[in-house]
């Protein structure tokens, strides 16, 4: 069983600037990396930032940087996190994948998004481990991200990490506007259902998987996810991890937010 976590990566690059509206987020994931289990041979990241038709996984052996945010300093522009690729086992995985009903292919030429970067940033600084970035597919269907995740947690070593990378809240307008009681009202409704739905004990893996289907039906869903890909990459984790984790909370932009783990 591979080691997993959902990491909320913040805004851009401002968690690795500095920037006192991600202290808790930056501390909390500086943490996690020594909560897990010992160093991962690979480290496979399925970003919020990359949708494609089916699955992707890159395959380059020392992927690029993608700095796919706009109007920082000029400092972002310049971040560096030169981990290698990992493409024998990009090849292997795809292989996997495709031969259990999972649309998946290589993608030679893409490099890291800030998905990927900035929580390994934080989370192993060195750069040591392989690292692979995985898609979402762009019809950010809870169900077919559940089998996803299935057959990743199958298909990986005993010795891999898989990180889901996203947020677990990412409403931009929001972002920028007043928290007012009612807002706040509004996503603690709705990160008490999602810390239900990935730590309640009580709940079988089956009932977690129905609630996962009807997430957008809940007091507070579309608030918090006007659009879920922030929010698939968990979905992805749960699947994976086939059991319950644990909640690590945290505050960022002046806003509740979650880590989760398993």
């Amino acid at each position: 069983m591979s080691n997993i976590a959902f990491v909320s990566h913040g805004g851009g690059p401002l968690p690795v600037l500095g920037d006192p509206a991600h202290t808790e987020l930056v501390n909390t994931l500086k943490s996690l990396s020594t909560e897990l289990p010992a160093k991962p041979s690979v480290i496979v990241v399925v970003s919020a930032h990359w949708e494609t038709d089916g699955f992707e996984i890159t395959a380059s052996a020392q992927p690029d940087l993608l700095y796919d945010y706009y109007g920082f300093p000029d400092e972002s522009y310049k971040l560096t996190y030169p981990a290698l690729g990992a493409p024998e086992l990009a090849q292997e995985l795809t292989n996997k994948l495709s031969k259990n009903g999972i649309k998946a292919r290589l993608n030679k030429v893409r490099g890291y998004d800030h998905g990927v970067f900035i929580p390994l940033m934080l989370m192993y600084p060195d750069a040591s481990i392989p690292v692979l970035e995985v898609s979402v597919d762009n019809t950010l269907d809870p169900e077919l991200h559940w089998k996803m995740g299935e057959e990743l947690g199958r298909a990986l070593p005993d010795d891999a990490l898989i990180i889901g990378s996203g947020f677990s809240f990412h409403n931009m307008r929001a972002f920028f506007s007043p928290k007012t009681g009612s807002f706040k009202s509004v996503v603690n409704h709705f990160q008490t259902w999602l810390d239900d739905t990935i730590t309640q004990e009580s709940f079988s893996i089956e009932d977690v998987k129905e609630r996962w289907k009807g997430w957008a039906d809940i007091d507070g869903g579309r608030f918090c996810h006007p659009r879920e890909e922030h929010l698939i990459p968990a979905i992805v984790c749960h699947g994976a991890a086939q059991k319950q984790g644990s909640a690590i909370p945290f505050e960022a932009l002046g806003v509740e937010a979650r880590h989760f783990k398993w």
